[in-house]
């Protein structure tokens, strides 16, 4: 389902770490069953055919839960998606999400199972001068403060 980025992160999220490659567990799985190498194995979205990333980003709700600050992004791209620059005096980089999609899905892995959501997008970029959420509090915010 898609959503507008503000929605899901009102007051901004930012990006953690690096983009990294999703790989198909189950290509490498077969693969050395087959005593091969098992090459490429990035995923590859079933309907674009486009190379799946992930990101890790932390969102910027105060109001989050314990364990609920940091998600994953996946992004489909033919090329590695480059996380916007660092602005001096943030650990984090303001990013903002296009074409932002959530699915729902059972989390089973603990006690009691749990609602769960996986997050897709098309790319990324910096938040543009000016650009709030509906909070009014989201990336752009911060990202002008940076750039001051």
């Amino acid at each position: 389902m898609r959503v507008l980025f503000e929605d899901v992160f009102p007051e901004g999220a930012f990006v953690v770490g690096q983009v990294e490659p999703v790989e198909d567990y189950e290509l490498i799985r077969a693969a050395r069953e087959a005593g091969r190498e098992p090459g490429d194995v990035q995923t590859r979205d079933k309907v674009t055919e486009k190379r799946v990333w992930q990101v890790r980003v932390v969102d910027g709700d105060s109001m989050a839960r314990k364990g609920q600050t940091e998600v994953v992004v996946k992004i489909g791209a033919d090329q590695q998606p480059v996380p916007p620059p660092k602005i001096e005096g943030l650990p984090f980089r303001p990013v903002m999400f296009e074409n932002l999609t959530v699915t729902a899905w059972i989390d089973d892995r603990g006690n009691r199972p749990n609602i769960a959501w996986s997050f897709r997008a098309d790319g990324m970029r910096a938040p543009k001068a000016g650009e709030v959420t509906t909070s009014g509090k989201g990336p752009a915010a911060v990202s002008e403060k940076g750039a001051a």
